[in-house]
């Protein structure tokens, strides 16, 4: 079983007002998707000049739309496996660019480790995508794990705004890497409890 560490979505009669008032001022879900990922595109422009407490407020704001536009297609109808994938793909976009904005702030002074430290983040961050992405290709739902988007979110953008970059890559590249073995185990556990691999 996975753990939960923080709640994936809000409570369902506050996501129907935000998505019917949203969704009023005539703004789709696929635009408030595009919004997500351009403020995170600045976040990372913020990050790689140096400045970590705005590039933390804008990753924190702009991440957290990530809420918003699943509320806006349900209350204005407009869910579709497009919009879900495109959401997914700027999603994984997104936080992409800002671990490499991370980097390469680290690179900039010279700090090599953290630039593998902030490598290794990323790469456990795609990889626990991935796995998801894999395990519902095979049937498997696959929605839990240690360390998932909301947590990775949440670390970075405090790390942003403290100031404790180095921590949160550290713990990003820890704890995102466990989780990709872990949901690696799961998906294989499953598979061969269905007589598959």
């Amino acid at each position: 079983m996975g753990v939960t560490l923080l709640p994936t979505r809000l409570p369902k009669g506050v996501q129907d007002a935000i998505g019917r008032t949203v969704g009023g001022l005539g703004i789709t879900p696929n635009m408030v998707s595009m919004a997500g990922a351009a403020g995170n595109a600045a976040a990372a422009v913020l990050v790689a000049r140096g400045s970590l407490l705005a590039a933390g407020i804008v990753y924190l704001v702009f991440s957290a739309l990530d809420l918003v536009d699943g509320a806006v297609a349900r209350a204005t109808g407009k869910a579709s496996p497009f919009g879900a994938v495109f959401d997914a793909v700027l999603d994984r976009a997104s936080e992409a660019v800002v671990l490499a904005a991370c980097a390469w702030y680290f690179a900039a002074r010279g700090q090599e480790w953290q630039v593998g430290a902030a490598y290794a983040a990323l790469l456990g961050s795609v990889a626990v995508s991935y796995l998801r992405a894999r395990a519902e290709v095979e049937g498997v739902p696959m929605r839990e794990g240690l360390f998932r988007r909301q947590e990775r979110v949440a670390v970075l953008g405090v790390g942003l705004l403290l100031g404790w970059l180095t921590a949160a890559m550290v713990i990003l590249a820890v704890l995102s890497n466990l989780t990709a073995l872990q949901r690696a185990w799961m998906l294989t556990r499953a598979l061969r409890a269905d007589g598959g691999r």
